[in-house]
């Protein structure tokens, strides 16, 4: 057969085509080969986590917050469940309208609620910790996008009780009190509920859900005595009623451990509506608050002439009412009368003479008081376990001159703080060790498991046994034959020490008309089961003297602490006849270290 014109023309053309079909088709599928690799293997990991994004949202689950219990495992602080009101923006039609809805139930802006639920997320919060009845409203109106979960709010079985000790929460985290400072051991750590949803949010049934498991916060077990608490802060509130002071203090220790068993201020606050009140309220006074101590700080001055060999109790004193300084004139609060006139030095702790201690802190010497005083631990920081703790303020070495001197030695021109006090006194109650005070004595993981044991810390012995006891000797003079016989109390031997420190006015000025009354002691004295001070800041009804305040006050503290405490009664006691009482002359004339003692 013979071939048709051309042809052998068109069969390369064909040829070429077919191989360049071949080879185009061979690139592209090399191509999409390297690609798939690229896909399977480079970015595998990269593409797997952006699908998991799109496929997967997440919701916050929460865990309970650690509770807080008394010594004697009694709730102090416990949880209760709450709801929180979160969206699905993908499943929200007209966030306008739910803003409208919701904004007056959450007492929240409508522009606030729009905002937040249009945010490019899988899950958004609108509001934490709503209360159960406002969540119940919203969960009948059924609006789609709008999902509840639970969580837990802080409940407080004794309402106000320790308040400032135990401090509040705000969403997540503890914002005072033991709350903040132990916060790393009381919160709870967040875990996560995974479940899979479709390109617009929605979850997807039948598929698994995962769940990464919340771990609950710490259990804090405090030194606090819930029913010495509730005693301390019974008579405080009966004094705000009765005095109507500016402020009351008061605070309760172990004297062989330093543990607090109680701890208390007023005016204070409900935790539970902490915003209510001003932020002064919050702090806890006998830690975060100092002030002239008046005669209490005798005690020091006291100790440290014993220890040092420089006290004769028996040996007799002129007190004329005053003693000149340099060019100032410091009376006692007898020179109205002409002062004690002889006295023993024994009894001028009893009848709180200044003029006395003035000639006992001559007798130390700067260095020497300077020395208890730092001994005893004033001037700094105890290091307690709660947070904004107050220092006070002592003259520094370079600072004292005789005046300073003369002043320091019966209480005046320093600052100190409640706990400073009560821990000093402790010190005098052991037989002369200083104890660091504590709140919390052990902390228990979500297994019950101890985690943390917290040991009677001795700091150093500060002074001898038997100096300690001949000081405790004197205190229960003050209370038998002294200022203090309205501190005691029936069936048991009160060692203690009453003081009367003036207020510092404009231009460090002291004021004439206005006063802090304290108290300190312990009980039983020969076997001390706790020691106790208080002071009233400003007293504005009744009698303002520190007899009818301060040391009834302390009288019935204590009366209610050692029969709770089944104190075993004194086999001696001596409880005074209240009859007419001298009382100071609380006017100063305009002179400085004026000490006015009951």
């Amino acid at each position: 057969m013979s071939e048709v014109p051309g042809m052998q023309r068109k069969r390369p053309t064909v040829r070429r085509r077919i191989i360049a079909v071949f080879v185009l088709t061979v690139m592209v599928s090399f191509l999409l080969i390297g690609r798939l690799a690229w896909i399977q293997i480079v970015s595998a990991d990269e593409l797997y986590e952006k699908a998991w994004e799109q496929w997967n949202y997440n919701l916050p689950v929460k865990s309970e917050r650690g509770v807080i219990y008394d010594c004697h495992g009694r709730l102090l602080v416990g949880n209760t469940a709450v709801d929180t009101v979160a969206a699905v923006p993908a499943h929200i039609e007209n966030p306008g309208a739910v803003a409208e809805i919701l904004a007056p139930l959450l007492g929240m802006d409508p522009a606030k609620i729009v905002d937040t639920i249009t945010i490019e997320k899988s899950v958004v919060y609108i509001k934490r910790k709503v209360e159960p009845d406002i969540s119940a409203v919203i969960r009948e109106m059924n609006i789609p996008g709008i999902i509840f979960f639970k969580e837990e709010k802080r409940f407080y079985p004794g309402d106000n009780l320790a308040s400032q000790l135990l401090g509040f929460v705000g969403t997540d985290q503890g914002w005072s009190g033991l709350e903040v400072h132990y916060d790393r051991y009381l919160n709870s750590k967040e875990g996560l509920l995974l479940f899979p949803a479709d390109g617009k949010g929605r979850q997807l049934p039948h598929l698994f859900n995962r769940v990464i498991e919340p771990l609950a916060g710490f259990d804090l077990h405090l030194t606090i005595d819930e029913t010495i608490q509730y005693v301390i802060e019974k008579e405080l509130d009966w004094a705000m009623h009765e005095f109507a002071p500016r402020q009351i203090v008061a605070i309760a220790v172990n004297p062989h451990t330093g543990a607090v068993l109680g701890a208390a201020s007023r005016p204070d606050f409900k935790p539970g509506q902490y915003y209510d009140y001003k932020p002064a309220n919050w702090s806890l006074a006998p830690v975060t608050s100092s002030y002239e101590p008046g005669s209490t700080f005798k005690l020091v001055t006291l100790a440290a002439v014993v220890e040092e060999g420089f006290f004769y109790p028996d040996e007799i004193f002129y007190c004329s009412g005053h003693t000149t300084i340099g060019s100032e004139t410091i009376h006692c609060w007898t020179h109205k009368r002409g002062g004690h006139g002889s006295i023993s030095f024994y009894s001028a702790l009893g009848h709180s003479c200044n003029t006395a201690y003035i000639e006992l802190g001559k007798r130390l010497g700067r260095d020497k008081l300077f020395h208890y005083i730092d001994a005893f631990g004033f001037g700094k920081p105890t290091g307690i376990d709660y947070p904004g703790e107050a220092s006070g303020l002592v003259f520094k070495p370079g600072q004292i001159g005789p005046l300073e001197l003369a002043t320091t030695s019966f209480g005046q021109g320093i600052s100190v703080t409640p706990l400073q006090q009560v821990m000093a006194v402790a010190a005098i109650a052991n037989g002369g060790n200083l104890f660091k005070p504590f709140f919390v004595e052990k902390v228990y993981d979500h297994q019950g498991h101890i985690i943390y044991f917290r040991e009677p810390e001795m700091i150093r012995q500060v002074i001898s046994h038997e100096t300690a006891q001949i000081v405790s000797d004197m205190m229960v003079h003050v209370i038998t034959d002294g200022t203090g016989r309205n501190a005691a109390v029936e069936g048991y031997t009160v060692a203690g020490k009453t003081g009367t420190a003036e207020q510092v006015g404009l231009e460090s000025i002291y004021k004439t008309d206005d006063f802090i009354y304290s108290m300190v002691g312990f009980a039983p004295a020969e076997k001390p089961r706790v020691v106790l001070y208080l002071a009233i800041d400003g007293v504005t009804r009744g009698a303002r003297l520190g007899t009818y305040t301060s040391a009834p006050l302390f009288s019935s503290i204590m009366e209610e602490l050692l029969n709770y405490l089944q104190a075993s009664p004194s086999d001696k006691t001596y409880i005074p006849e209240i009859g007419e009482i001298t009382e100071p002359n609380q006017e100063t004339d305009g002179l400085p270290a004026q000490d006015g003692e009951e």
